[in-house]
């Protein structure tokens, strides 16, 4: 299969629009299995033996503010540490799946099992894991945009 790349300035930022010729339409989900296979990862600290870990971006549940570094927990429940601040990681990240919810915590849209209002205007989300976080009204708006 010979490959052009091109560029197309309409296009969303991180949005990637592949064209095919029609007989070629059932080998759709191998191209985009093998582009999901080559995810993009990020270096970590595991706190317990201060040893550097790759993880897939994919596998982050939460991302957190301490203080000049960010915790990270995994779906599974691992915890790590990345040494950035919370407000230089939401620039690397891709918008279309995590979202930042209030100062501290950034989820993963994918985890997100449900959501409902509580007192005060604001919104509680639960993930798969059952962990819950806040939405604070001044993210409430992106919020909205992301989930509806």
């Amino acid at each position: 299969m010979k490959v052009i790349f091109g560029t197309d300035a309409s296009l969303e930022k991180r949005l990637a629009k592949i064209i095919t010729n029609p007989a070629e339409q059932a080998d759709w989900s191998k191209i985009e299995h093998a582009l999901r296979g080559m995810e993009q990862k990020i270096v970590v600290l595991n706190a317990k033996n201060g040893r550097s870990v790759e993880v897939a971006r994919s596998t982050i549940a939460v991302m957190q503010s301490e203080d000049r570094m960010c915790s990270v927990r995994l779906i599974t429940g691992e915890m790590f540490l990345l040494n950035k601040r919370l407000k230089y990681v939401e620039d690397d990240l891709d918008p279309a799946e995590f979202l930042k919810i209030n100062n501290q915590t950034i989820i993963n849209t994918r985890y997100i099992q449900e959501f409902f209002s509580t007192e005060h205007a604001r919104v509680k989300v639960v993930l798969e894991d059952q962990s819950s976080y806040f939405v604070s009204r001044h993210y409430m708006k992106s919020f909205r945009g992301k989930i509806q």
